[in-house]
């Protein structure tokens, strides 16, 4: 990288503990479709069974195929699965799954949102006990930062040679190791160093910053924010024990702290209290997003629940979103894969057969397989309370989505490019359960 070595590994930890298969897979999931954690991958014995028998009883009468083993069609099947996953989890996480629990997730209100927003996290049945609340901030949460000398931009004064240094974050060191060569300057082996922390992951984040006078230095910055417990430093760099020659902390001034990290100071009901982040929560029932301090004694924020039909009407929004985010993604392979547009086909029919319910809500099917939310008519539709007449409606669309999702992430090679070998002779055959999904069926473990 540029003449740059990273000895990432931690010093005091040097045992790999991730099997082939895990690399693998997280390549293509990091890559194609980022998995983000959510408490709706995590699932009973039961449910994980209830996947396995689906998966069985899909492919017991079920042709054979000749699938296409092309890069492409791997990374399509990996990225269709993980996006039917995640479209899955948006919907389940609006209510859950039942039709009675269905859009019925309580939704959160903030009367200032500039200042404060919020998300209810609590479970449904604990919507009554939900406090209400007024908000000042009198502090955000910040990170510590180094800001280094400002040096000449396009010269350099550190001799050709092999430098380390050590980086002390979450009590792990890191060790960095570089080499200055003829031709580097003091900007070229700033810029390799920003480069070279951020893209280390450990914590950290850092870019050049320009001075007067064609000059530069290395900024280095903290993604965690707080004081720590022992009330030093978030991070530290130092050559004082490293490896390879000394000298480039201070001729860069790697360890000049600048700002120290500290808490974000808040008032919640005239209590003082403080937090090591600008994301908090309230009686396990609120996740409060602070974005900025209050002006003066009258800058707050009441945060409370919505009213249910409010509250519907939210989840109504959110569903509508990541309805049209999933037939994007099948739209997007469209051109490689012709099938995947026949799933575009198949999203708009259920639309189309609640269409008239959704028309008076404001959800109305475009002609590309999308739809569309006119808030104007949502809204209306909440102040002249027609909204609950259309609940039982919404929740059966919903449920019809939810379902197709599931079966989109049991079998997305359905979509996917291959040629019939040979029907099975009906009732004379043996389950083939990961047949269907060749590249993602034996995946499911990875959220056990």
């Amino acid at each position: 990288m540029d003449g740059f070595s990273l000895y990432h590994g931690r010093k005091e930890e040097l045992m790999a503990n991730q099997s082939a298969i895990n690399n693998i897979y997280n390549y293509y999931l990091t890559t194609y479709a980022p998995k983000t954690d959510s408490k709706f991958d995590t699932h009973k014995k039961s449910e994980l069974r209830g996947v396995y028998n689906s998966i069985v009883k899909m492919n017991k009468e079920a042709p054979l195929f000749i699938v296409d083993k092309s890069q492409e069609t791997k990374e399509y099947a990996v990225g269709l699965k993980e996006n039917a996953r995640a479209f899955r989890n948006t919907i389940v996480s609006l209510g859950g799954v039942t039709d009675e629990e269905m859009l019925g997730k309580k939704s959160a209100f903030s009367s200032n949102d500039s200042l404060a927003s919020v998300k209810f996290i609590g479970e449904n049945d604990e919507a009554a006990n939900a406090p209400t609340f007024d908000l000042k901030v009198k502090k955000l949460a910040t990170p510590q930062e180094n800001t280094g000398k400002m040096l000449p931009s396009n010269s350099i004064y550190l001799p050709k040679d092999t430098y380390s240094f050590d980086i002390g974050i979450n009590g792990l060191n890191y060790e960095f190791q570089y080499m200055v060569n003829d031709k580097d300057t003091n900007r070229s082996v700033q810029e390799k160093l920003a480069r070279l922390i951020t893209n280390a992951d450990i914590g950290l984040k850092a870019d050049v910053i320009n001075g007067a006078d064609n000059t530069s230095a290395l900024h280095i910055e903290s993604i965690n924010t707080g004081s720590t417990v022992a009330g030093g430093h978030m991070f530290e760099v130092t050559d004082d024990n490293t490896s390879r020659t000394k000298g480039s902390v201070a001729y860069f001034g790697l360890n000049n702290v600048t700002k120290e990290s500290s808490n974000s100071q808040f008032v919640i009901n005239g209590v003082d209290a403080e937090a090591s982040s600008n994301i908090f929560t309230v009686e396990k029932k609120f996740e409060v997003h602070i974005n900025r301090e209050s002006k003066d004694d009258a800058d707050t924020a009441n945060i409370r629940l919505k009213a249910d039909v409010d509250s519907v009407a939210e989840n109504i929004n959110t569903l509508v979103d990541a309805y049209n985010n999933f037939v994007d993604v099948a739209g997007n392979y469209s051109s490689n894969h012709p099938k995947s547009s026949r799933l575009v086909d198949e999203m708009a029919s259920l639309v189309s057969l609640h269409e008239n319910e959704l028309s008076e809500v404001g959800v109305e099917l475009q002609d590309d397989g999308h739809i569309s939310l006119d808030r104007v008519k949502l809204s209306d539709a909440v102040e002249e309370k027609k909204l609950g007449s259309y609940i039982d409606d919404l929740k059966h669309f919903a449920g019809s989505v939810l379902r197709k999702v599931d079966q989109v992430s049991l079998n997305p090679m359905k979509y996917a490019e291959r040629t019939l070998v040979a029907y099975k002779n009906p009732g004379h055959n043996y389950a083939t359960p990961y047949v269907t999904s060749a590249y993602t069926g034996m995946m499911f473990n990875g959220y056990c």
